[in-house]
């Protein structure tokens, strides 16, 4: 007898359906085969499967049983298809009986029978809502993943024997609620506040410019002057994620297992910081098995990379596409991946090998040679590619000791001026596929950023004196636009354009 499940895989970040074919043959040895392009996963259900029905008291035939996962073409990978191939099993062994239209089934099975967590839930509620599925059946601890999605029905299944009682009619399952995105309740405790970092109001004042308009920020200073903390501070300015954003996040959070504890979807952006020692693979996404590297688990949110110059070239390097396109495209024989990766770029370096070269207190002992090749180890198109460059002095023991602190904003009524620019631009973006004054081409530029007469002279001025290449010239116009949104302006002026001016590299 013959079985149907409808299943599915997740390629990349989108799902596909799946069809788990299930055959139990009347004549023949007894014998358990998957067919389809199976992985070492896929290939150990066999015994999961076997363990799970018998522990709940089934039936395992003691026949021939043969399972495609169709498209026999399609890589399948992963635990996921252990419920449809029990499920296959049970009813192609004539013990349950399907409804018509039953709905998508997935989960990994323990020996005893329940089900345990499995990733890439969201992409494949997604795909169930957009096909018009109906119903899902997936392990109990991912319903609330799931739920966020509308136009599905999903039910959590606890183990095998709940969701054969379920189909057979003894003892229905109820659906788990859908979950309205504006009601999930989520906090988060920032550890860090800009009231806590003394001075630095330069520096404070490019991260909001940079928080507001998702532009990337080059920070250079001696250690110990702050940078660490001005970037980890960041999280606290940030504006709040959109529901298309935070299925976006979600879905690559999914993927990889990364979603936190108790968490149905992102609703705050991530903060990645990678150790100089990652790998290019690490970075960038890849492998065997390609998954998202660390540009795609900071998409919408930020990627810090703390001592810059330490990275190696090549994996700088393969910054370069990514930073420009949002997008990062992995080609392996098995297929081409595609990952977004728009983020937010915080850099931080030391001036010199030594970390004093301009300060004032103390001496640079490199030479000017090793100055040179440090310098040397971020290339220029890097450079090109960061929209705002701001010193980090050494904070002065009269700002470090002093007890009065008049004028210091904490970093809630910096993120509510950052949230009101942010709002600015989805508003001015809605039509456009993009949120932020970062992400805008250059015909977007021409399009949304009003410049007077008087910008346009200084701005051209400004080309000529500093040799801005073409991309730094647009890039100095977003800043500029990101500025007057801040200031809650429509047109940008020649205050505007001198201070994104301020946050070009100093040659």
């Amino acid at each position: 007898m013959l079985a149907q499940i409808l299943s599915g895989a997740v390629i990349g970040l989108e799902a596909v359906p799946v069809t788990v074919e299930v055959d139990i043959a009347s004549q023949g040895l007894p014998s358990f085969t998957i067919v389809g392009l199976p992985d070492k996963a896929v290939e150990e259900s066999r015994e999961r499967v076997r363990a799970a029905i018998k522990n709940r008291g089934a039936e395992f035939p003691a026949r021939r049983i043969t399972v495609n996962l169709a498209p026999a073409d399609l890589p399948t990978a992963g635990p996921s298809y252990d419920l449809p191939i029990a499920l296959g099993i049970l009813v192609a062994s004539g013990q349950l009986i399907l409804p018509d239209n039953p709905g998508l089934f997935l989960g990994e099975l323990s020996l005893d029978g329940s089900l345990r967590h499995t990733n890439g839930i969201l992409p494949l509620a997604v795909m169930a809502a957009e096909r018009k599925t109906g119903s899902m059946f997936i392990p109990d601890a991912d319903a609330r993943e799931a739920a966020v999605i509308e136009g599905v029905r999903v039910y959590p299944v606890v183990s095998l024997l709940v969701l054969f009682r379920h189909l057979a009619g003894l003892n229905p399952v109820a659906p788990y609620p859908h979950m309205i995105f504006e009601d999930i309740e989520t906090t988060e405790n920032f550890e860090f506040d800009m009231a806590d970092i003394n001075g630095q109001e330069q520096v404070k004042r490019a991260l909001e410019i940079a928080s507001a308009g998702g532009h990337n920020i080059f920070m250079q200073g001696p250690p110990g002057a702050g940078k660490t903390l001005l970037a980890r501070t960041l999280p606290s300015i940030l504006p709040v994620l959109t529901e298309k954003e935070a299925i976006e996040v979600t879905k690559i959070y999914s993927v990889t297992g990364n979603i936190p504890g108790g968490q149905s979807i992102m609703k705050f952006r991530p903060f990645r910081s990678p150790h100089h020692t990652t790998s290019r693979i690490g970075l960038i996404g890849g492998g065997t098995h390609p998954m998202p590297g660390e540009i795609s688990l900071a998409h919408r949110g930020v990627l810090f990379l703390d001592e810059f110059p330490e990275f190696p070239r090549h994996v700088l390097e393969a910054l370069r596409q990514p930073l420009e396109d949002g997008v990062v495209h992995i080609s392996r024989a098995s297929g081409t991946f595609s990952y977004p990766a728009k983020f937010t770029l915080v850099a931080a370096a030391n001036p010199c090998p030594c970390g004093n070269s301009g300060s004032e207190g103390k001496r640079c002992t490199c030479l000017p040679g090793m100055v040179a090749r440090y310098q040397k180890r971020i290339s220029g198109p890097i450079i090109d590619r960061i929209d705002l460059h701001v010193n980090v002095p050494a904070v002065r023991v009269d700002k470090l000791t002093s007890e009065r602190r008049t004028g210091v904003e904490n970093s809630a009524v910096v993120r509510e001026r950052v949230q009101k620019a942010r709002n600015i631009q989805i508003t001015r973006f809605k039509n456009s596929g993009i949120v932020a004054n970062g992400e805008m081409s250059t015909r977007m530029v021409r399009e949304f950023c009003l410049l007077c007469q008087d910008s346009l002279k200084f701005l051209r001025l400004a080309a000529e004196k500093f040799s801005l290449s073409a991309r730094s010239y647009y890039r100095m116009i977003k800043v500029a636009r990101t500025i007057a949104d801040l200031d809650n302006l429509a047109e940008i002026s020649p205050t505007q354009i001198a201070e994104a001016l301020q946050y070009r590299p100093k040659e």
